[in-house]
């Protein structure tokens, strides 16, 4: 590996100030640093210590100042309502600073939080925005989320106000969102003081008086809010991590390092310039709702997409192909299981042809571990590069990555490439040791993370020490297991916990889901370890198959069984598959292998918060009754 990308790594690890200096003069600063780097509190490292700026300001304000202003910065494309919209530079900071305006009549100020409980519309975009705007720390939570999560989320940022809607729109159903919402209140210590509520024509909602105000009426007669200078270190937003039960995490991403590390990333890691269209088909309930449509387009300067719809069935597997070709996007970022979901319904990419991608350039894929198979699949249809990165909520950018703005290096097909300038990743052994290429272990980041990392949890450093920085002394515990290769390439092959041991054997689940995914039959798939007497613990196997498949079902298992055993070896003990119609995951496409793992087991679960269809757990609990597992009910 040679060029510019080792050389900026390398100089990123050597001389982390200078880097990450010469990086924030793409940012507008009220006050400039006195420290690009404050490492007085080790391990509670803060970036451009004693800097002021507004992320709205970069965000809005800066490019309208600067001649955009009649550009496209939003274009919300929403094919469950056939609605789409586009929003100008000026527009948008318009709204965004008459909306801040109707957050100070109520008595929101800097550092108040604000929760923004909404579904994928353009006012949700406009709330964040406005808080970033006056200082205030926003707090997204997935619109449609339980009233108990939500109650617990609430009680931990104690909002000055909440904003929501009265529902989200999904693919064959209206989702009232207010009546969550008061039960939310309802079981809830803390109350906020007041509800912006936008009423959707779809499902209008009743408003508790003396707290709620109609979206369009708390804006009556407001003057437009300017932009409030806040320190580097402040909260931006917290961001509560998925899955969370009791005590919820609530991941603090700050003002300063955060602006950093985005605007870089949309240049060196997307390889995006200003005013090119770039689309992130996620949630801005998810972190990369928060880092990749909303805040990193718009501070480079790009017109970004909110899609209200789904990759399938909004109408059809050519979604993704429709609103690449109507809007000129130029890059595009979605999860993998979005690609097996049109891979299933549409295996040869036959929709594609519908549509013009001449300007579409770079598809990145992350979110969860992306198979080879599905890897390759969008290569073949697509014709353009496909790029894995690996990252996570708590980073907020990319730990490892292919760097396409800086150089486009060598795809390995299962690998996210490798670690990006400000991440010294290292792979340790049990006893904190480095292992040597191609040797499994646990995936961690040397300290300081970079800029754009989260400092802390909100309101919890102590916690933050013990779940993250505790295990290995000077190191942040990333959670997956993987190994380097030689060159320096990282493959994350799934969860620690999904490390599985087999009769002494440490096995990666990672790698038994790799071979699975590559029988021309399968969608996708997943691979857990089930508790077993004498082993300790057995792979189990999920299989989703493709559209039209007619083959009876028990001969691709004994397929999949003989793939496992011919290319990992019989010390896998893989022998027992199972067929299902969906797999149960998250809203933002994980699968839900721990949840699946407990039902395996017989043990006690808790149906996660985060799951979207709760109906796939029972397909999942009857489908391991028919190969002898699920002995016990929740």
């Amino acid at each position: 590996m040679t060029g510019r990308y080792r050389e900026l790594h390398a100089r990123s690890l050597a001389a982390p100030e200078a880097f990450w200096s010469e990086a924030a003069e793409d940012i507008h600063w009220y006050r400039r640093w006195d420290k690009v780097l404050d490492d007085s509190r080790a391990p509670f490292y803060r970036w451009f210590a004693g800097g002021q700026l507004n992320t709205c300001y970069n965000a809005l304000d800066r490019h309208v100042e600067q001649g955009r202003g009649a550009q496209a910065a939003l274009i919300y494309d929403s094919p469950v309502t056939g609605t789409v919209r586009s929003f100008t530079y000026g527009e948008l900071r318009d709204l965004v600073a008459r909306f801040a305006g109707a957050l100070v009549r109520r008595g929101v100020a800097k550092g108040d939080r604000v929760i923004i409980y909404m579904p994928m519309v353009p006012e949700a975009v406009v709330a964040m925005l406005a808080c970033a705007r006056i200082g205030a720390i926003h707090s997204v939570v997935f619109g449609g989320f339980a009233p108990r999560e939500l109650a617990a989320r609430i009680d931990d940022a104690k909002p000055k106000l909440i904003v929501s809607a009265s529902c989200g729109i999904e693919v064959n159903r209206v989702v009232p969102y207010k009546p969550l919402l008061d039960e939310a209140i309802h079981l809830s210590t803390h109350q906020p003081s007041a509800c912006i509520i936008l009423q959707r024509p779809q499902a209008q909602a009743a408003l508790t008086p003396g707290r709620d105000v109609e979206w369009e009426q708390a804006q009556e007669g407001v003057s437009p809010a300017d932009c409030v200078p806040v320190e580097a270190t402040d909260p931006l937003y917290i961001l509560y991590t998925s899955g969370t039960t009791g005590q919820p995490k609530g991941i603090v991403r700050d003002n300063g390092g955060h602006a950093v590390a985005l605007r870089w990333s949309m240049k060196h890691i997307y390889g995006v310039q200003p005013g090119e269209v770039y689309w992130a088909a996620s949630d801005v309930g998810w972190v990369v709702g928060h880092s990749y449509i909303v805040y990193g387009p718009l501070l480079n300067g790009n017109t970004t997409v909110l899609y209200e719809g789904k990759p399938v069935g909004t109408p059809d597997a050519g979604a993704f192909w429709r609103v690449i070709s109507q809007h000129g996007v130029s890059v595009m970022f979605t999860a993998p299981t979005a690609f097996r979901a049109i891979k299933r319904d549409d295996p040869n990419g036959e929709l594609l042809a519908k549509y013009d991608l001449s300007r579409f350039r770079t598809l990145f894929l992350a979110g969860e571990r992306c198979d080879p198979d599905t890897l390759r699949w969008a290569e073949a249809i697509l014709r353009r590069p496909v790029i894995d990165h690996w990252w996570q909520t708590e980073t907020g950018w990319a730990i490892v990555a292919n760097p396409m703005g800086i150089e486009h290096l060598p795809v390995k097909v299962g690998s996210p490439t490798v670690a990006m300038p400000g991440y010294d990743v290292r792979v340790l052994d049990e006893e904190g040791r480095e292992t040597g290429p191609d040797t499994i272990g646990a995936v961690v980041v040397k300290l300081p993370l970079p800029p754009g990392c989260l400092p802390t949890l909100w309101n919890a450093d102590e916690r933050f020490v013990s779940a993250y920085l505790s295990t290995f002394k000077g190191y942040y515990l990333t959670g997956d297991a993987g190994y380097r290769d030689s060159q320096g390439y990282v493959y994350i092959m799934s969860r620690i916990d999904d490390i599985i041991n087999v009769a002494g054997h440490r096995l990666s689940t990672g790698a038994m889901e790799e071979v699975l995914a590559s029988h021309p039959d399968v969608a996708e798939c997943a691979v857990l370890g089930a508790a077993d007497s004498l082993k300790g613990e057995v792979p189990v196997g999920f299989i989703v198959l493709k559209a039209g498949v007619t083959r009876p079902q028990e001969d691709i298992v004994k397929e999949v069984v003989q793939l496992v055993r011919d290319r990992i070896g019989p010390v896998a003990a893989f022998k027992t598959a199972t067929v299902v119609q969906r797999l149960p995951k998250t809203r933002s496409g994980k699968i839900l292998r721990g949840t699946m793992k407990k039902i395996a087991d017989g043990t006690e679960y808790k149906t996660p918060a985060t799951i979207d269809d709760a109906a796939t757990l029972d397909e999942v609990t009857a489908a391991l009754r028919r190969i002898g597992y699920a002995r016990k009910k929740e």
